[in-house]
């Protein structure tokens, strides 16, 4: 599985630059376009043709697969127009750091996951829970980042991510089938693009305590043999030598050996010698 992913990253890569470049841009400008005709016009003509409805697409009208994500709408303006700001923020530094291809295919992946389980088992596809995923990627690439709370308060992004997932919990337990898995569904692309990189939402601490209390429920190993020489000692295992590296990403692990088209950085404001990918480097807890 390691390699696989390894793999996606590589072509991911490789081809960063292929793809629709500014998609969220394309969306948000979409979404207020109908948001605004509809608000003009004084009735829902355009949103009607554009929402997802499972009955009217085994009728034929295929394009509600892919057009409901531009039926995003909130009841007020001025929120409506901060939140198509924010999401279009996200999808920007995203595809910065991750590249076009792989933002694209990040999203696509959300609304095709959508589409399969309402056509299956009914429902309505909804953006709001397609953004969700958004914003939790967004957090996990940069948990330190701050919002600002009625635009007043600061709140780091992880704060916001951990409350995301404590809503989709509830929806999970209180919510009848299949409105309840529609939350988890929509974070399918989430999990299966980060893996193991989603908990960087925690912070560090928590995950330095995880690891520490597993460590100590987990069987010590057997200590090695030590043979003795005239010249000294030394510790005989049966472990197999590690291909040598020069540079190692503390969150991720990958290595300049394994991973030879990324480059690593060693951060500033940690305390001690840590090196970073560079998908790391700018969305990492500072160890002090």
């Amino acid at each position: 599985m390691k390699n696989l992913r390894r793999r996606f990253e590589l072509f991911c890569y490789q081809n960063r630059n292929k793809g629709i470049p500014n998609l969220m841009l394309y969306i948000s400008l979409g979404s207020a376009v109908v948001y605004l005709m509809s608000e003009i016009s004084g009735n829902y003509f355009l949103y009607s043709l554009l929402y997802f409805d499972r009955s009217l697409i085994l009728q034929g009208q295929i394009w509600r697969l892919i057009t409901y994500p531009l039926t995003y709408r909130i009841n007020n303006l001025l929120l409506m127009a901060v939140s198509l700001l924010c999401y279009y923020s996200i999808g920007r530094a995203m595809e910065n750091i991750w590249g076009t291809l792989r933002f694209n295919l990040f999203y696509l992946t959300g609304v095709i996951m959508m589409d399969i389980y309402c056509m299956i088992f009914g429902g309505t596809a909804s953006v709001v829970y397609l953004n969700l995923s958004l914003f939790l990627s967004y957090a996990t690439l940069y948990p330190d980042s701050q919002f600002l709370l009625f635009f007043i308060i600061p709140v780091r992004a992880r704060l916001f991510a951990l409350f995301d997932l404590a809503l989709v919990l509830l929806d999970l337990f209180t919510q009848s089938f299949p409105y309840n898995l529609f939350s988890v569904i929509s974070l399918a692309n989430y999990f299966l693009f980060f893996g193991s990189d989603v908990l960087n939402v925690l912070p560090m601490s928590w995950r330095v305590n995880a690891r520490r209390f597993f460590k100590k429920q987990a069987p010590q190993p057997k200590k090695a043999k030590v043979i003795e020489f005239d010249a000294g000692s030394y510790e005989a295992t049966k472990a197999t030598p590690k291909a040598p590296y020069t540079h190692r990403c503390t969150i991720c692990g990958r290595t300049d050996v394994s991973n030879p088209e990324l480059e690593f950085r060693y951060c500033s404001r940690c305390k001690g010698y840590y090196c970073y990918c560079e998908e790391h480097i700018s969305n990492h807890s500072h160890i002090q």
